[in-house]
């Protein structure tokens, strides 16, 4: 009987040690969280010891036990963790196979260009020459686009997690690409019966990209800049040369009358038909617009200056419409007739509106109008 009693007893201790290792947390909740990164391929063991050197558990091969006992053993998820002191070993372990990590994200808006995301993954501690030197290696859409110098326009902007490890840039820059190819890869087979390349579609998305921030329109700025194509008719859309001022490390925040003049491939003033390859990262609507333009035989826009634009299909029109919305803005209030369709808003990208720009003069028919500076 005393045997009994004794085992029953020492089973007891036993429990009640086994209870206070797992359940019991070894910090206390004011204490500051701790990080933990376990590595892919980690030992339930090592991790113990990671999670003892924190301070959050007392013994490492009890993180071990409990891990087999509850058929956790393959479970835990690889990552980085942000572990409070108020956890128990078995709240720990609940965590790591639920793969609860801390992310950490970077986002690239829609009409960001290449030296731009460089500077927002700077920001997210991702060495900016890194992401510029993966940017310029055009090897990842090859298959795809023969003729890329780089990657702009390729790396589809969204909010990724910034990948831990080593070469962090490459992995983005890789995960980008492949958001592009998953985006793009349903639509292969109509833009090859279009006869237009990838380049072409992604190259004129980037600029109905700039051109306009409302989704709604973008099928019919595309629409403007294919008819201009169409007819032989200079795209004359600023956000081209806004890009090539910054190639050329000039550009100052504003477009002056001299720079239409700037003598660049990707100055649709000055060069007919589209620039050699994209000027940003356009997103999904306006890739759907390049691939899906509006039919319409419109050849002309001009910014409304509340987000919208106006469509003209001749010059005349067009002239019009730029003295009121213009060259008179004071009467806009009084004069401004109902909208005849959707109106995009410039995008930040876009300081100076696109194709028909300042005073789009009949010697100078541009596809929208706002006066340079």
């Amino acid at each position: 009987m005393r045997k009994l009693i004794l085992a029953l007893v020492l089973l007891a201790v036993v429990y009640g040690a086994w209870l206070h290792e797992t359940r019991w947390p070894v910090r206390g909740a004011s204490d500051p969280p701790q990080p933990l990164i376990i590595v892919p391929g980690a030992r339930v063991l090592d991790i113990g010891h990671q999670l003892q050197q924190l301070g959050l558990v007392r013994h490492p091969e009890v993180f071990r036990l409990l891990v087999l006992s509850r058929g956790e053993t393959g479970r835990l998820r690889a990552g980085e963790y942000e572990l409070t002191g108020s956890m128990s070993v078995d709240q720990i372990i609940d965590k790591l196979v639920r793969g609860d990590v801390v992310r950490h994200v970077v986002t690239f808006p829609e009409g960001t260009n290449l030296e731009d995301m460089a500077r927002l993954a700077a920001v997210k501690g991702i060495p900016q020459a890194a992401f510029l030197a993966a940017a310029r290696d055009p090897a990842l859409i090859r298959d795809l686009e023969p003729e890329a110098k780089d990657l702009e326009g390729y790396l589809f902007p969204d909010t990724y997690d910034i990948p831990r490890g080593p070469e962090p840039a490459a992995h983005l820059v890789a995960r980008m690409v492949r958001r592009f190819r998953d985006v793009i890869t349903p639509e292969l087979a109509s833009l090859q019966q279009g006869g237009r390349t990838l380049r072409q579609v992604v190259t004129l998305a980037s600029i109905v990209e700039l051109e306009t921030a409302r989704p709604e329109e973008r099928p019919r700025v595309a629409a403007v800049f294919l008819n201009r194509l169409n007819k032989k008719m200079p795209l004359q859309t600023d956000p081209t040369v806004i890009y090539a001022l910054r190639v050329a490390g000039t550009y100052d925040g504003n477009i002056h009358k001299d720079d239409l003049d700037v003598d660049s491939p990707y100055n649709t003033y000055r060069f007919p038909g589209l620039p050699p390859g994209p000027i940003a990262s356009p997103g999904r609507a306006s890739l759907q617009a390049a691939l899906h333009p509006a039919t319409s035989r419109e050849l002309y826009f001009v910014s409304r200056n509340d987000g919208s634009h106006q469509f003209s299909e001749t010059l005349a029109e067009h002239e019009r419409w730029v003295n009121l919305y213009q060259r008179h803005r004071g009467a806009v209030a009084m004069a401004s007739p109902a909208s005849p369709g959707p109106g995009p808003v410039p995008s930040p990208g876009a300081a100076v509106q696109g194709a028909p720009g300042p005073a789009a003069s009949p010697a100078a028919p541009r596809a929208s109008a706002r006066p340079p500076s």
